[in-house]
Order: structure tokens, then sequence, then C-alpha cells
């Protein structure tokens, strides 16, 4: 039983991004604003280290599988983790100038013409063992490293992803950080932006993979999925203003010096948590343990406790912490992967897994199965011009 939330609503509520505001469920995860990160009432630091399909699994069923259940579901993404020779071929064709993300949505939308079923629960499936694929494809032709073998998901489905994807280097490190980093982008609560968009689309009955393509224009912006590519420039500029052995009272004096010029200090706060994110913690606990002497993972633990204890001095600022992007492009950099032109799209990879499960909850099981209505929120005329 939910209890009844009634809002008045004021003229001060409008033009805020309808923020805070319930409008439905979200059956996959949540956010406690101390405890963090939830997928299905476990919280993410408790599952963070296991495979990506027992958790894709506990997303997609609700619930936690027993080994056969997950060995099932995880033959059943072998099965389809292979994209057509026809959409490879249309991938390497498109233009190399744009955003990759701008190829992933239109990716999106290439598997939508040729590969689609019309159920969205068979698409969503589909999707999430195909995304491994369709990444490490598009991150190969856009960055001119050759043609993209098939995914070997006996390795492991993000295992399987960094096989694919022909970066130089050796890769055993960045294996693991591209399977943590995946397990903890999959969801994040229904109201963020690409995941309202995609169910917005889907609610006019767009088809699932449509949808997550406007879901992944969403994604793009520098506000939602880009932020850790924004701020791994911001800790890239404090390493250039403090040096290789900048001690922390330095790191102090140049983030308020940035305050007091009106500039930003990226990485810090969140709409919900009011603690440092969880996330953010498992990945300082992986950067110290793997990468204690890179020299932005020394700056980015230097921002950690520096950039809390400034922020704390304004009342105003509610949640003075770390979030999620404070550390995780700086530790894919750490991990042998310095190519932030991709991270937003490492995020979109993991991020599909979880708005496809709700797109697929709203179309088919919300209201007793009748599905969602289309979204049509009321806006109020306002002349520009008197």
């Amino acid at each position: 039983m939910v209890d009844k939330i009634l809002f008045e609503v004021k003229e001060e509520n409008l033009e805020t991004g309808m923020r805070g505001y319930p409008v439905g469920y979200c059956v996959t995860s949540f956010v406690d604003s101390v405890k963090g990160l939830h997928y299905c009432n476990q919280p993410v630091s408790a599952i963070a280290n296991r495979p990506p399909q027992e958790v894709i699994y506990l997303l997609v069923y609700g619930k936690e599988g027993t080994e056969k259940e997950i060995s099932t579901f995880y033959n059943e993404l072998k099965k389809r983790s292979v994209c057509s020779t026809a959409i490879v071929d249309q991938i390497y064709k498109l233009p190399r100038e744009g955003h990759p993300m701008k190829l992933f949505s239109a990716a999106l939308l290439l598997l939508e013409m040729h590969d689609k079923t019309g159920e969205y629960r068979l698409d969503c499936l589909n999707i999430i063992a195909k995304l491994p694929h369709l990444v490490a494809c598009i991150i190969n032709h856009h960055a001119g490293w050759g043609e993209t073998a098939r995914p070997n998901f006996d390795l492991g489905y993000m295992e399987a992803f960094a096989e694919m994807v022909r970066v130089p280097g050796k890769n055993g490190a960045r294996k693991e950080m591209f399977k943590l980093f995946n397990v903890l982008h999959y969801d994040h609560g229904g109201g963020n932006l690409s995941a309202f968009v995609g169910k917005a689309v889907a609610s006019g009955l767009e088809g699932l993979l449509g949808s997550l393509s406007a879901a992944m224009n969403a994604l793009s912006g520098p506000r939602h999925g880009s932020a850790n590519q924004v701020t791994l420039d911001f800790v890239k500029e404090i390493f250039e203003e403090a040096g290789e052995e900048a001690r922390e009272e330095e790191i102090e004096a140049l983030i308020r010096d940035r305050l007091a010029k009106k500039k930003l200090v990226y990485g810090f706060g969140h709409a919900v948590l009011r603690v440092e994110d969880p996330r953010a913690t498992l990945l300082y606990d992986f950067a110290e343990k793997h990468y204690p002497d890179h020299p932005l993972v020394k700056i980015a633990l230097l921002l950690r406790k520096a950039g809390t204890k400034v922020l704390k001095e304004n009342p105003k600022i509610a949640n003075p912490y770390p979030n999620v992007d404070a550390i995780s492009g700086t530790l894919l950099t750490a991990a042998g992967f310095p190519y932030p032109e991709y991270f937003t799209l490492l995020f979109g990879l993991s991020r599909c897994v979880g708005i496809s499960i709700q797109i697929v909850y709203e179309r088919l099981e919300a209201r007793e199965g009748k599905g969602t209505p289309i979204v049509r929120p009321r806006y109020l005329y306002k002349a520009r011009f008197s």
C-alpha cells in the first residue's frame, strides 16, 4: 500500500523540470537519500561485484535468480548477442565526424528498422544481449580501430565487450573496470531524464528500440550522461594548476579561488543523496587499491576531501559530497581507457538495460496490464509580451 501524497501546485513549482513530483512507479530501482542506489531492494554496494548477468536477471525479474535460472538466462543472452552483418555494415558507414552518442542513437534506429520483433519484452531481451557488440562496433568504427570480432559471451558479458573493443594496450585491469562501471550504471530510479524520455516516447506506442534511441539523445547532454567527461576535464585542469605533488591545502585553495570567481566545481552534489554517492565510494576504493599512484587519481582523491570540506561551509548546498562522476572518468583513464569521448557511450551501454526494463513495465504491466497512457502534462498559457 502506497501512502497518498497530495501536492498543491504553486507558481514557483512551474518550469522546474517537475522535480520531486511523483508520476508513476519504478519497479527496478530507487535512490535512498542516505543509503544510495538500490536495485530491487538490494543496495548497489552489496551486489556491485557480482557478474553482470546476475544483476541484470535481478532487474529483469525483480528477484534473485538461482544458479540454474541465471545460467539459463545467460544462455538466452548468448544466443541473441550478435548484431547481424547488415547492421554492422551500416554502423561502419555512419559518419565519424559527430559525437559517438549520435552514432549510438542512429544504430538503435537501425536495429528498430531491421531487427525489432514489435514485442516489448522480446525486444528488451534482444537489445540487452546485443549491447556489448553494438557499442563495440560504434567505438571501433568511430576511433578507426578496424573491424569488430563477434562477441564471445563465454568470457563474460563485459569481458566479451572488453575483448571486442580494439583499444591499444593491455586489457586485464580495463576488463574489471568496465565490468564495475557497467553494473553501477544500469539504472537510477524512474525520473532521471533518459529513463523518463524513453518511457514518454514509448507511451505513444513507439517501439522499444526507437524509444531507447530517444533516451540516448537525452543521456548525451552535459547535464546528464556526459557529466563524467566534464568532470574529468575539471580534474585535469586542477592537475595542471596544482601539479603531481599537490597537497590537500593547495587543492582547497584552488577550489576556493574557483568559487570566488563564480566557476563551477564539478563532481559534487546529487538531486537525492545527502551523503557521498555509494557508487563513488566503490570507485574510490577501486582506485585506491589499483591506481593509487596515478597522477589524476591522486588529484581526484584530494578533491574528494578538499571539495567536500569547502562545499560544507555553504549552508545552501544540500549535498556537498562527491557523486559517481567525480571519479568514474578518472578511473576509466587510469585503467587504460583514456578516451573521454566514449565515456557517455559506456554509460549508455549500461543505462539501456534499466530503461528497457522500465519500458516493458510501463507498456505491459502497469495499471493491471493496461499500460500507462500517453504522457500529456498540462502547460499553462503565458503571454511573453504585455
